[in-house]
């Protein structure tokens, strides 16, 4: 099986088995039919995915790869928090009459701070760090401004990533490692899904600084499994995982922002059925 399948089920396994419940708590989200959403959490989930190994990508039900990667360029290089300049409708619920999501995502991205090497966004001091100071420990994002909050339509889930660079014994080349830091995570609609995009995110910053690509660290704060997906969970982890595919970033593109979702593709990837109609808490 894929690496991410055997975390995947093992975290979820962990969840179902020791995890707490919020049933008849004071909690946020809702069904659509207006019913309180509970879920089984567990506080403080790590996932560490070496991605010089392995690309990971859940075999067990497929992950759209270009969706995931379209959105997170949507954040990262179009800096958009507007749902039109997406390919999809995965935000269509918390965004506004002219669909924007608000002060979040990739508007804080595109917001531009004083560095003494001149004005900067996040993204673009990240890109200037890894060429110019790539053993920095201040290679950071983050995108939980609790200024702007109030004008959020939805609080950053993921909202931190911390780059580390490594140089390995009689490597001549850099390698780029990564910490995802997420409060809150749906883990049947989403787990998969931000890692892919991470991933994504670390090989086309590694290719662009001219480093390999390293170890990815998902910490999660509250992994939740939501009560009405709690047996399309159990399926989903009784099913037979497939070997992970081979995962591909077109080589020619030197320039972060030249990427396009049509540059990363898969091959041999073989899955089981996707899962339809997952309701979704809001």
């Amino acid at each position: 099986m894929s690496y991410a399948d055997e975390i995947f089920i093992n975290m979820c396994r962990d969840i179902l088995e020791n995890g707490t419940s919020t049933e008849g708590e004071k909690v946020r989200p809702h069904w659509p039919d207006g019913e309180s959403a509970y879920t089984i959490k567990k506080f403080g989930v790590v996932n560490r995915y070496d991605l010089s190994k392995e690309f990971p990508i859940m075999t067990l039900r497929k992950t759209a790869l270009k969706s995931a990667t379209d959105e997170m360029l949507w954040i990262w290089q179009q800096k958009s928090n507007n749902i039109h300049d997406l390919h999809s409708h995965i935000w269509d619920e918390w965004a506004d009459e002219d669909g924007s999501i608000g002060k979040a995502y990739g508007y804080q991205m595109s917001v531009k701070h004083e560095y003494k090497e001149g004005r900067m966004d996040q993204v673009d001091r990240v890109l200037y760090d890894l060429k110019h100071n790539p053993f920095s420990r201040r290679i950071m994002t983050n995108i939980y401004v609790h200024q702007d909050l109030h004008e959020m339509n939805l609080y950053p889930c993921a909202y931190s990533m911390t780059f580390n660079v490594t140089q390995k014994k009689g490597d001549d080349k850099l390698t780029l490692n990564a910490i995802l830091n997420q409060r809150s995570q749906d883990v049947l609609a989403a787990n998969n899904w931000n890692v892919v995009q991470y991933a994504v995110l670390l090989h086309m910053f590694a290719q662009v600084s001219d480093m390999r690509v390293g170890e990815l660290v998902h910490v999660i704060a509250d992994a939740h499994i939501y009560d009405r997906h709690v047996p399309m969970i159990q399926e989903l982890i009784s099913r037979k995982p497939y070997p992970a595919p081979t995962f591909k970033l077109n080589p020619d593109i030197k320039d972060f922002y030249e990427f396009t979702r049509n540059d990363v593709s898969l091959e041999n990837y073989e899955t089981g059925e996707q899962i339809k109609d997952i309701p979704v808490a809001i």
